[in-house]
């Protein structure tokens, strides 16, 4: 019954608003308020009666052929329990922060209409319980963030990001179905996640295709981490988070900071024996996410937008994400167990901490633009501190949060526990490049800070900025508390099955996370402090290493050039050869032959004394010769 209430609600109201959202006007926001409020108090009462059983359930049937069964099954857990509260908490504190910042946008029913949809999209693919049932909603989901994206459609530049990020997705989006169609045969047409982990016990089907052929496994662990590729924005799909920001802020909170791009990783963790099934695998996944961290977080240094540096912010820890899965799968190879019969993942961890302080810079980022009459440049504020002070210290401890001020925030504890991740896979590059990772968050992090918030007001906007309303700081609130007190033991108990084991951190690893946070914040203070203007300009780093000018080169040369080879075959072959030709033939032969039937006596006349001389000369001079 909850899992219905919580899956459906938003469904419905979502059809309802977007059907009706010209009649409802008014009333659609209630609608999509009220459904979000009923959905995350529907999730409290389910992971109030959490246990430690893990189960399977009907709620709707959908494929029904011969021996073949996939219908819409929810598998409740502690990783969807725990996940799925992030999805109706972080979702309900953005309708909440929405009232405020769309209070005066016109097509305000139609954007709360697409928040219910994504919210009926984004719990589809938490409680998901075969894979078939997760690629339906993680489709609906790249369907609902183009309309939040988009949704100023408008402007040039949001109907571009909007189409950049959905036809992006398709590229990884089509991997992940050649990976479920690969487990579909190895496995017997099963996809559920229950019997594709019993699958790999000794004498299963999977089992015996590692033993048999390893390649086909690695490849289908693969094309499934395709599907993470695109939604997670990782390298070299990483291109389309940064330009999504030009939706509204609280779209972007929501989408691109707690939940959306968190699938991938989400999804990465439930089907991790997979990934631990095939070292290769494991090895290439740490290694695009190792990457894709230390990337981003250079991209980050140098970007001016307020927006885009959490964008990149948010790129580099889904990164962090993505290596602790690889790493985590790499220290299961080498023969060790993760403690605890039913241990957190790192990468879950870090996910759940991370959706409540990015979820909170964003927003925060959002009452900002608000304030400063929509300017996002950070050069143009400054002084914010006195202003705004709210919205200052909330986004302060979110900054902390995300740069692991040791001991008191929850990033700290998630943020080592993937270093230690990256410590214990054997791999020292991982580690090192996650402690340089963790510099440079810091450094970025408390550049932000001190260039928007400290100083003299460089701009009117700035000089005039003034606190938000009560609506839209409540949110802030609320994300700060969580911010700092949900990693500590006893906050939030059913939420703690999420978190890792505890053991006594290495040495390394401790030294390392304090010596990161200390060498960015003291840099960035160093280089930043009553700067008007940025003393660093590196244009590789401002310029996001020209990935989208070596994409567009690409494109020109691989489709726009090929499109015209291929035009001109088309034309040749196609055209010409195939259709154009046999209908020339056939219409000249069909013009000799009308002259045949012209209604003319002579000519007739003439036929037929042709056709006499033919058939004499025939009889008298072929015919013989031929007896002979």
């Amino acid at each position: 019954m909850l899992t219905s209430i919580i899956l459906l609600l938003p469904f419905f109201s979502a059809l309802l608003i977007l059907l009706g959202h010209r009649q409802l006007k008014g009333a659609a926001v209630l609608i999509s308020v009220g459904s979000s409020i009923i959905s995350f108090i529907a999730c409290l009462v389910l992971l109030a009666a959490a246990d430690d059983k893990d189960n399977t359930k009907l709620l709707l049937p959908f494929l029904d052929i011969g021996d073949f069964h996939a219908n819409i099954d929810v598998l409740i857990d502690k990783q969807s329990r725990g996940m799925m509260f992030i999805v109706s908490f972080i979702g309900l504190l953005v309708h909440i922060f929405s009232l405020g910042y769309m209070k005066d946008d016109d097509a305000r029913p139609r954007f709360f209409g697409s928040l219910s949809l994504f919210m009926f999209s984004m719990t589809g693919i938490v409680l998901a319980g075969n894979l078939i049932m997760m690629f339906i909603f993680w489709e609906l989901v790249g369907l609902s963030s183009y309309l939040l994206i988009g949704h100023w459609y408008q402007k040039a530049s949001a109907a571009e990001a909007c189409k950049k990020a959905f036809l992006t997705n398709r590229i990884g989006d089509f991997g992940f179905m050649i990976g479920i169609l690969l487990l579909f045969g190895l496995n017997k047409g099963d996809v559920s996640f229950d019997n594709l982990r019993d699958a790999f016990v000794q004498g299963g089907p999977l089992f015996d295709a590692q033993k048999s052929n390893p390649g086909i496994i690695t490849a289908a662990a693969l094309c499934i981490f395709m599907g993470a590729v695109g939604k997670s924005a990782q390298f070299p799909l990483h291109v389309w988070l940064p330009d999504a920001m030009e939706g509204p802020t609280p779209v972007s909170a929501l989408i691109h900071a707690a939940t959306m791009v968190a699938a991938g990783v989400y999804m990465l963790v439930r089907v991790s024996f997979l990934i631990e099934a095939s070292p290769l695998a494991a090895e290439i996944i740490a290694g695009i996410g190792c990457f894709t961290a230390v990337l981003a977080a250079l991209m980050a240094t140098q970007q001016n937008d307020i927006k885009r540096v959490l964008a990149y912010s948010t790129l580099s820890q889904l990164g962090y994400m993505v290596m602790a899965v690889g790493a985590v799968a790499m220290h299961v190879q080498h023969g060790h167990e993760l403690h605890g019969p039913n241990p957190g993942h790192p990468a879950m961890f870090h996910l759940y901490t991370h959706a409540f302080f990015k979820a909170l810079l964003f927003l925060g980022s959002g009452a900002i633009i608000y304030a400063c009459h929509h300017e996002q440049d950070i050069w143009k504020m400054g002084g914010l501190r006195k202003h705004m002070p709210v919205t200052f210290w909330t986004f302060l401890i979110g900054t902390l949060a995300l740069m692991g001020l040791p001991w008191i925030t929850s990033g700290f504890w998630s943020k080592e526990g993937i270093l230690g991740a990256a410590y214990d896979s054997g791999c020292s590059i991982l580690f090192h490049a996650g402690t340089l990772t963790a510099v440079l968050t810091s450094f970025y992090m408390m550049r932000l800070v001190i260039v928007a918030f400290f100083g003299k007001p460089r701009t009117e906007s700035a000089h005039h900025a003034s606190e938000v309303p009560l609506i839209m700081l409540l949110p802030l609130v609320l994300l700060a508390v969580f911010s700092i007190f949900s990693a500590w033991d006893g906050f939030a108990t059913p939420l703690q099955a999420l978190k890792p084991a505890h053991e006594p951190p290495h040495t390394t690893v401790l030294f390392a996370s304090i010596a990161a946070f200390l060498i960015g914040t003291g840099g960035a203070i160093y280089l930043y402090r009553g700067k008007d203007k940025d003393p660093v300009s590196i244009k590789l780093f401002a310029n996001k290493f020209y990935f989208d000018e070596i994409y567009a080169v690409i494109v020109r040369i691989c489709q726009d050039r090929l499109a015209w080879i291929v035009t001109a075959l088309e034309r040749v072959l196609v055209d010409g050869l195939v259709a154009r030709l046999p209908t020339a033939i056939v219409a000249r032969l069909g013009a000799a032959t009308r002259m045949l039937q012209g209604g003319h006596l002579q000519g007739y006349t003439f036929l037929l004394g042709g056709g006499v001389i033919a058939v004499i000369y025939l009889v008298v001079f072929v015919l013989p010769r031929l007896g002979h």
